[in-house]
């Protein structure tokens, strides 16, 4: 008999760590090879893990929330075979160590009191165990019970892992920012007036963790009948990115009104064709991502990124497409080197990318890398919207609804009314570096490509 490691695999570019979220096999458990072992989640996608033999799996080195390095061996597999081996090398992303923050300078009084206040909790602390609502894995119980943590105080704590679940990291971004969540008034310590304001200045509302600061917002009352939904753990994510990205970006919007009269026409004139040929629709995408393509060309300096006080202008143009998940949730795999696809290009690569979120079948390589969006609001029945930028992108286009209204044509022989095809671009951009004028400029730049549609354009 030998024992085959099962190991991490690599996942994609700047993918380095995963989550795993939940074991489909246990000890004991025979398995053969590509039958999957277990489930992990990176960022936004969930994806599993298969063996790579047969054999009967001996080990598991991981719990479900831990976290785990690309190339980490994650299991032991018993097989056949005569001699011990190994899963093939793996290409691995060891990421930089996380330098370690230095503690806050406090005084020594609050510091003295602060230390009391954890002694005693040690000292009073209950053996920590899962409930009905919370499931605490072997690694936070330890940790929890090391640090001091009482069952009460870590029911509080807030989870990332799926259904909520505290992870180790978690629990370690607790400890870090417990010291300065000591509400001063608990620890009644007598202080001279100066001291009293360092005090406070200490504990300032700027310095407590976010999710300290949701907790103090006014409590949400439920009445009977109301139906309480937890939030999934891609909602959960979505949610974060969503104010970290308000917080982030000075938001400001362009909106203009282009006439896609002659792209309506095109498009049915050649999607039966196209669908007869390909086996797969035509879409209205794959020409609004070919002019966003070609304006970031043409504007550059809307194809960056913001590190600190410097700008990054990106060399390649990757378009992020926002689409819709089976559980309601959005996702944006990336079209890379957008500008480098002819429009049959575009299209085959847009229909692949939703056709595999909407089976949930999406790659880490295909939401990494993105340099701006593009959301269609019209989906919806949107004619607008004001997107939030997807960081660390600077800019990120809407696409209302195309409607057929009444409108203004300039002829030779003067003005007329007739029935267009028209629709809003709603432009949100980064006004730390984007000014109103590239930011309109762009969206300009857009509504022009669309409009210049050549109608008689083989496919």
């Amino acid at each position: 008999m030998a024992k085959f490691e099962l190991k991490l695999p690599k996942m994609g570019e700047s993918v380095a760590e995963a989550t795993i979220t939940s074991w489909l096999k246990e000890v004991g458990d025979t398995i053969e090879a590509d039958e999957a072992v277990l489930e992990i989640a990176t960022d936004k996608v969930d994806s599993e893990v298969p063996s790579e033999v047969d054999g009967v799996l001996v080990e598991k080195l991981f719990d479900v929330d831990d976290v785990v390095q690309v190339g980490q061996t994650i299991a032991v597999i018993e097989t056949e075979a005569s001699a011990e081996v190994s899963a093939p090398n793996v290409e691995i992303n060891t990421p930089t160590p996380e330098p370690i923050a230095p503690k806050p300078v406090e005084p020594a009084a609050v510091k003295e009191a602060a230390e009391r206040v954890v002694a005693a909790q040690a000292t009073v602390a209950t053996p920590i165990v899962s409930n009905g609502d919370r499931f605490y894995s072997p690694l936070v119980r330890n940790i929890a019970s090391k640090e001091g943590i009482s069952q009460t105080e870590l029911d509080t704590v807030p989870g990332t892992g799926k259904d909520g679940r505290v992870t180790k990291n978690d629990i370690k971004a607790y400890l870090k920012s417990r010291a300065t969540q000591m509400p001063v008034e608990e620890v009644n310590i007598p202080a001279p007036k100066v001291e009293s304001k360092a005090v406070k200045t200490s504990v300032s509302k700027a310095e407590i963790p976010k999710q300290e600061v949701a907790k103090s917002a006014t409590p949400v009352v439920t009445a009977p009948g109301d139906e309480i939904i937890e939030m999934t753990r891609m909602g959960k994510l979505i949610a974060k990115h969503m104010v970290d990205s308000v917080q982030t970006s000075a938001h400001v919007q362009s909106f203009i009104e282009a006439d896609v009269t002659n792209i309506w026409n095109w498009r049915k004139n050649n999607k039966d064709n196209f669908k007869e040929r390909e086996g797969e629709n035509l879409t209205f995408t794959p020409i609004f991502m070919e002019a966003v393509a070609k304006a970031l060309k043409d504007f550059p300096l809307m194809n960056i990124s913001v590190e600190g006080d410097k700008i990054i202008k990106k060399r390649d143009i990757n378009l992020g497409m926002a689409a819709a998940l089976p559980d309601g949730n959005l996702i944006v795999p990336v079209i890379k080197y957008a500008d480098q696809l002819n429009l049959y290009g575009m299209a085959k690569r847009v229909n692949d990318l939703a056709s595999r979120a909407r089976e949930n079948k999406l790659n880490p390589d295909d939401i990494q890398g993105g340099t701006y969006t593009v959301t269609n609001v019209g989906t919806f029945g949107s004619i607008m919207g004001t997107p939030i930028i997807n960081q660390p992108q600077v800019g990120i286009l809407a696409l209302g609804a195309i409607r057929k209204v009444p409108a203004v044509i300039e002829g030779a022989e003067g003005d007329y009314v007739g029935i267009r095809y028209r629709m809003f671009l709603s432009h949100s951009y980064d006004h730390r570096v984007v000014n109103g004028a590239l930011g309109g400029q762009f969206v300009k730049a857009v509504k022009d490509y669309l409009e210049a549609w050549d109608i008689n354009r083989e496919i």
